[in-house]
C-alpha cells in the first residue's frame, strides 16, 4: 500500500518523503512570561515522559494533565498505540529545546521525582495539549483540576469525535 501511495505522489499533490504524522489545528494559548527555559531535551521516555538538561543535570519530566499508553512497565506489554506515542513525542522532541510550566494547582513533582510541567516547544506550541488533540494522549486529572483542563478536555473531545489515534477503530477504539 505504502508503494501505491508513493506512486501515487508523482501524479497527486502528496507528501511521500515525509512520515510526520499530521498535527491537528487546535486553539493554543500562549506560553506564559513564567515558563522556564529553554532545555535541551536528552531523551524520550515515553509519550508523557522526556529528560530534560537543566543545568547540566539531567531532570526527568512527566507532562502535566495527560496519559499516553504505557510503553515501559517491565510487568506488562506495551500498551494500545503505546508506541506510537511514543514515536510521536520523540518525533517532536528529539533535539528540541524546551520550555516549562508548572501550575500551582498541582504537585511540582510526583511520587516517582519526576518534575510535572507543561511543556512548551514553541510561544503557542503546548506539547500536552496538541499530544491530546492528535490522539496520542488522553486527558488525565490526577487530583484536582488543573489550568488547561478544559482546552485538553474539549481537545480530546474533538479527537474522539474524529476518530484520530488511539479512538480510531483500526487502533485501539480508545480502550
Amino acid at each position: 500500500m505504502a508503494t501505491l501511495s508513493c506512486a501515487l505522489a508523482v501524479l497527486l499533490p502528496v507528501a511521500c518523503a515525509s512520515t510526520r504524522a499530521p498535527t491537528e489545528p487546535v486553539d493554543q494559548p500562549t506560553m506564559p512570561a513564567e515558563a522556564q527555559g529553554p532545555f535541551p531535551v536528552t531523551r524520550i521516555l515515553d509519550g508523557d515522559t522526556l529528560t530534560i538538561d537543566r543545568g547540566g543535570q539531567p531532570v526527568t519530566v512527566r507532562l502535566l494533565g495527560i496519559d499516553t499508553p504505557e510503553t515501559v512497565d517491565p510487568s506488562q506489554p506495551a500498551q494500545c498505540y503505546g508506541q506510537e506515542a511514543t514515536a510521536r513525542t520523540a518525533e517532536q522532541l528529539t533535539g528540541e529545546q524546551v520550555w516549562l510550566q508548572t501550575d500551582p494547582s498541582q504537585a511540582a513533582v510526583d511520587v516517582y521525582g519526576r518534575d510535572v510541567a507543561y511543556v512548551w516547544l514553541t510561544d503557542d506550541l503546548l506539547v500536552n495539549l496538541q499530544l491530546i488533540a492528535d490522539g496520542y494522549a488522553r486527558e488525565y486529572t490526577y487530583d484536582q483540576p488543573y489550568l488547561y483542563r478544559d482546552a485538553f478536555l474539549a481537545a480530546q473531545t474533538r479527537a474522539q469525535q474524529a476518530h484520530r489515534g488511539l479512538w480510531s477503530a483500526a487502533t485501539c477504539a480508545g480502550q
